[in-house]
């Protein structure tokens, strides 16, 4: 089945309760594009955690959005996503370097074009504050660029919020989409023990685990990681939260006494999910 809709509430026992004020934090994922519902997704909370893939390059619902969409128009981005979902990944490649080659300027200028303009625009969107780190279609040697004052980049490094200590991870692991920051799995582990025991764990990709990591519309199983399950089984995290898998076949679930909750796709709901404690 489709993921439930987002924007639910969690909070621990007993949160709220004496004279300290509980804290709320909302979490969003796969933005892709979603500038007016970003602007407004802090709404409510003491700060916002924005777990990465915030261009939109080919949207699988709506084929005339998005950067390849802006460029070839709505019959060529359907052929694209027809050819990935039947998991054609080179026929696809193959299908996009005769489109490229058409072009009349180099396909890495229009892309960064592309990027920049999305990017200028996502995080002038960004409240204050944000905690963001990159998915992986992002591109992070842009984001000092674009970053604002009261938006604090993380990867392989923690913060804490309200007496809680946030781990933030990003990026996704090696496929064959070949996406832009996809990283080897040794990467990712040695980012994922930088950062010891925590109580909320921030990745973009989730644990590595059948109904987190199939994806009910694509029709597969998309690339979770096995070190980010081991992590969350050692150390016990209260919670891990990811996205990536835009409509995974569930939404949640516990490992072990750690709630692990898929927070996208914000691109679709436009709505975030809040954690009070």
């Amino acid at each position: 089945m489709a993921a439930t809709p987002l924007g639910d509430r969690v909070r621990r026992p007993g949160a709220g309760t004496g004279s300290t004020r509980a804290t709320r934090v909302h979490v969003v994922s796969d933005v892709h594009g979603n500038t007016r519902d970003l602007a407004r997704a802090k709404d409510g909370a003491d700060a916002l955690i924005c777990l990465g893939d915030l261009i939109l390059f080919l949207d699988y619902a709506d084929h005339s959005r998005g950067i390849f969409g802006d460029l070839f128009g709505r019959e060529n981005a359907e052929h694209i996503v027809a050819l990935r979902t039947a998991r054609r990944f080179e026929e696809a490649r193959e299908f996009q370097a005769g489109l490229w080659a058409a072009q009349d300027e180099d396909r890495s200028v229009l892309i960064e074009r592309a990027v920049r303009r999305q990017y200028a625009e996502l995080f002038a969107a960004m409240p204050a504050p944000t905690y963001a780190t990159y998915g992986n279609v992002d591109v992070p040697g842009l984001w000092p660029e674009y970053a604002r004052e009261g938006t604090t980049v993380l990867d392989g490094q923690r913060v804490e919020i309200g007496g809680w200590t946030f781990g933030f991870v990003g990026g996704g692991l090696r496929t064959p989409m070949r996406t832009p920051f996809e990283i080897d799995d040794e990467e990712y582990e040695a980012k994922l023990a930088a950062l010891g025991e925590v109580d909320v764990l921030c990745t973009h990709i989730p644990p590595e685990v059948p109904d987190l990591v199939y994806d009910t519309v694509a029709r597969r199983f998309e690339r979770g990681s096995r070190a980010l399950l081991d992590v969350i089984r050692r150390t016990r995290p209260r919670y891990s939260l990811f996205g990536h898998v835009h409509q995974p076949l569930r939404q949640r679930m516990r490992v072990g006494s750690t709630e692990c909750v898929n927070v996208g796709h914000f691109a679709s709901t436009g709505r975030p999910w809040a954690l009070e404690f």
